[in-house]
């Protein structure tokens, strides 16, 4: 299975792989750590969805809407950090593009 993976990223050797699965984890954990305090900046609290119907439901997607672009920057950051910037440039490409935001990267 991690072969694969190494095939379809263009990966040579293990070592960036794992690196590379560092930088996803410390990524994930860190926007999912950083949307409270962001979340707490503009002002949107837990307790304010409270009285309307799946309160819960709504202050969560507000939060995954909040961590997606913490997310694309801070893959970026930590990518660069520890030097694969350049994968980590070409998934984020190649990620957007799927998402239907590839106008940003048009040349």
């Amino acid at each position: 299975m991690l072969e694969r993976l190494k095939i379809k990223w263009g990966i040579k050797s293990d070592f960036q792989l794992i690196i590379i699965f560092i930088v996803f984890g410390i990524t994930g954990s860190a926007s999912a750590k950083l949307a409270l305090p962001v979340l707490d900046l503009i002002g949107v609290h837990p307790h304010y969805f409270n009285d309307i119907p799946l309160g819960k439901v709504v202050y969560w997607i507000l939060r995954i809407i909040i961590i997606f672009p913490i997310y694309q920057v801070l893959l970026i950051v930590v990518a660069t950090l520890f030097f694969q910037f350049r994968f980590f440039w070409e998934f984020e490409k190649k990620m957007l593009k799927k998402i239907g935001l590839g106008f940003l990267f048009k040349k």
